[in-house]
C-alpha cells in the first residue's frame, strides 16, 4: 500500500514502540509516539540483544551504535549454586560472525531508538496516558489529560497492561508462575567476564552479566514462591530479602548481593499470546500482544522483530486489511512458540533433587565437553532467525 503520507499513533515509547516509529518513518509514514511517562528512558536494567534483535538494529542503521554501547557476549556460563563451580558453557563465540549477541542497558538502547527516530521527523509526545481506544477507518484515541486524536493506524506498543489490547481482545486471565523476581545493577567488583553467568539452585536461580564496558553487572534474581500481592516492574524491594533468598549461593554471588544497594521485585505471571493482534485501524506488538517470561531473554528481541515486521507488511501488502492479516500471520506462530519455550525453561535451573540436580548436572557438563555445537545448535531456531530478509 506504500507507506508515504499515512499518519500513524504508536501508543508507547519502549524498545518496539520507538523501532516500530523509526521503521516506519524510514518508510514514508507520519508517525507520532505518545508515551505516558514524563522521559524517554527506562533506568536500572539491563537485555540481551540476541542475533534475531540485532538483525532488526542494523537493518534501522544503528549496529555500530549499539556495538559502541554494550559489551558482546562471548558465553553463557552455567554453575552450581554452592560453590559457583562450572556446569557447562555455550560458546556464543560458535554462532556465525554475522550473529553477534550484546548485552546492552536498557536505558542505553531506548536513547538510541528515540535519537534516531527524531532524527528521522517522528514526533514524540511525553505525559499522553492512553485511556481508550475507538476503532475505525480513522481510529480514535482518548488520553488521559482530555484530548482526543486520530490517525489512520493506531500500534499498541503499550506493554503489559495494555489499553488497546483490552480494546480488541477483552480482559486477559493471566496466572501466577509461584515465581517472583529482583532485579539490579551494580559496580563490576567481581571482574565480571562478558559473559551471562546462571548460578543454579534449589528453587532459584540468579542471571548476571556485564554491561557498558564491564563497569556494571545486571542481575535478575528469581524465587519460586506461594504467593504475590500484584504485577508489574515498579515495587521497590530492601536489598535484605535480596540477600536473605539467595544466602546459601557461593562463588561471586555474595560479592555481588552485598553490592546491591536498590533493587526491583515483581511477580512472574504467565499471560495467553493474544488472539486478536489487529483490527480496523489498530494492531499490537511486543508485550502488548505477548508478554513472556524472561527464561529466554526474548522479550525485547520480540518486540524488535514485531516492529519490522509490520513495517514491512504495511509497506508491501496493497491495502491495511491484508496488510495487518498478513502481519498477524507471520508473527504469531512464531512469538507462541517462544513465550512456551520461556514457560518452560525456569524449572531447569530450580532442580530441588539433589540426586536429580547432580545427575542433570553431570549430563550438562558432559555435553558441553563432547558436542559443545549441539549446545548452541538447539537455539538455532531463535538466534538463525531474520526477520528483515523474510518480511523485508
Amino acid at each position: 500500500m506504500g507507506l508515504k503520507g499515512l499518519e500513524i499513533i504508536v501508543a508507547g515509547g519502549g524498545i518496539g514502540g520507538l523501532a516500530a516509529a523509526l521503521a516506519l518513518r524510514q518508510r514514508g509514514a507520519e508517525v507520532r509516539v505518545l508515551e505516558q511517562a514524563g522521559a524517554i528512558t527506562e533506568v536500572g536494567a539491563g537485555i540481551q540483544v540476541s542475533p534475531n534483535g540485532l538483525r532488526v538494529i542494523e537493518a534501522l542503521g544503528l549496529g555500530e551504535a549499539l556495538r559502541a554501547r554494550s559489551c558482546r557476549g562471548r558465553a553463557v556460563r552455567l554453575r552450581d549454586y554452592r560453590d559457583g563451580a562450572e556446569v557447562t558453557r555455550l560458546d556464543l563465540d560458535r554462532l556465525p560472525p554475522a550473529q553477534g549477541y550484546y548485552f546492552v542497558h536498557r536505558a542505553d538502547l531506548i536513547e538510541l531508538l528515540a535519537d534516531a527516530a527524531r532524527e528521522a521527523g517522528v514526533t514524540i509526545r511525553l505525559l499522553q496516558k492512553v485511556t481508550s481506544v475507538r476503532p475505525g477507518p480513522r481510529p480514535e484515541l482518548s488520553l488521559a489529560n482530555g484530548d482526543r486524536v486520530c490517525a489512520d493506524l493506531v500500534i499498541g506498543a503499550d506493554g503489559l497492561h495494555s489499553v488497546i489490547r483490552g480494546a480488541l481482545n477483552g480482559t486477559a486471565s493471566p496466572t501466577f508462575t509461584r515465581q517472583v523476581a529482583w532485579r539490579a545493577v551494580i559496580p563490576n567488583l567481581t571482574g565480571h567476564p562478558p559473559e551471562a553467568q546462571v548460578h543454579m539452585g534449589p528453587g532459584r536461580h540468579l542471571v548476571s552479566y556485564p554491561l557498558r564496558d564491564g563497569l556494571s553487572v545486571n542481575i535478575v534474581a528469581a524465587q519460586e514462591r506461594d504467593s504475590w500481592a500484584e504485577e508489574g516492574w515498579s515495587h521497590e524491594d530492601a536489598p535484605a530479602n535480596l540477600r536473605a533468598a539467595f544466602a546459601g549461593f557461593g562463588g561471586d554471588v555474595p560479592v555481588m548481593l552485598n553490592a546491591v544497594d536498590r533493587v526491583g521485585l515483581w511477580g512472574l505471571f504467565r499471560h495467553p499470546v493474544a488472539c486478536h493482534w489487529y483490527d480496523e485501524g489498530l494492531a499490537l506488538l511486543g508485550d502488548a500482544v505477548h508478554p513472556t517470561l524472561p527464561f529466554m531473554a526474548q522479550g525485547a528481541n520480540m518486540a524488535l522483530e514485531d516492529a519490522w515486521s509490520l513495517a514491512a507488511a504495511l509497506d508491501n501488502e496493497p491495502e491495511m486489511g491484508a496488510a495487518l492479516a498478513s502481519y498477524q500471520e507471520r508473527r504469531r506462530p512464531r512469538c507462541e512458540r517462544i513465550v512456551a519455550a520461556a514457560n518452560g525453561n525456569a524449572w531447569k535451573y530450580h532442580l530441588r533433587n539433589p540426586l536429580i540436580r547432580g545427575v542433570a548436572h553431570f549430563g550438562l557438563g558432559l555435553a558441553g565437553r563432547l558436542a559443545p555445537e549441539r549446545l548452541m545448535q538447539q537455539f538455532d531456531w531463535i538466534y538463525g532467525y531474520d526477520v528483515t530478509a523474510r518480511d523485508g
